[in-house]
């Protein structure tokens, strides 16, 4: 009976880190650093994980238009709507095409005309507040709460003054899980993990039950 107890909090985040601590950056092919190309590919993937799609879409739809050299947003603009259109549709990304398609040239353009295509400018404006960078990214065309949410889970191992952070689906996650979801004891259990992974690693048990069955199993084995 001993096998069947609650696992503590530790071993329960140690088995969800080894199982599925992958960020969606990394999934997309984003070789995530602290340079302007990376930072703002990051944040149109965050756009495209906003909408009401499957990750793994929104992902494939991310990799098509940096594969059809939409990587920078002077690229992104340059690019025609139509070009935009085609590289999500090849990402199977076809429900919110045309609308996503025409918020990613006026997103570029903004990021070019507010940031000059550099959006480590946008965390100098922050000074540190993470309330301001949540704001400052709402006010790029397509990105609402949850697309800002989603930018600065995946971006707090490289920009720490911003974590920890989870976000709401994260929390949901956690929730499932039977971790704390205050983010204070939720962080605590991490201790040693990268954030941005372990993050990440919530949302996929937020979004798959599955992975929750086996991450307790696995701690339960530990």
């Amino acid at each position: 009976m001993s096998g069947r107890r609650t696992p503590s909090a530790r071993r329960i985040a140690d088995a969800l880190v080894a199982g599925c601590g992958r960020t969606y950056a990394e999934e997309a092919g984003i070789r995530l650093k602290d340079t302007p190309q990376p930072l703002y590919q990051l944040l149109v993937l965050s756009l495209l994980l906003s909408a009401r799609i499957r990750a793994s879409v929104a992902v494939a739809a991310a990799g098509a238009l940096y594969g059809h050299g939409m990587r920078t947003p002077r690229r992104m603009v340059d690019a025609s709507w139509q070009q935009r259109v085609d590289a999500l549709g090849e990402g199977h990304y076809r429900r919110y095409d045309e609308r996503t398609a025409t918020q990613l040239g006026e997103g570029a353009q903004l990021v070019l005309d507010t940031w000059q295509g550099d959006l480590r400018r946008l965390r100098e404006e922050a000074d540190g507040d993470r309330d301001r960078l949540l704001a400052g990214l709402q006010r790029v065309p397509g990105i609402g709460p949850a697309g800002a949410d989603i930018f600065v889970r995946e971006v707090q191992s490289l920009w720490p003054e911003t974590g920890p952070w989870f976000g709401a689906k994260g929390l949901q996650g956690a929730e499932r899980l039977g971790l704390p979801t205050s983010p204070g004891e939720l962080a605590e259990a991490a201790r040693g993990h990268d954030a941005a992974k372990f993050a990440a690693a919530l949302v996929r048990a937020a979004l798959d039950k599955d992975i929750v069955d086996e991450v307790t199993e696995a701690a339960r084995a530990r």
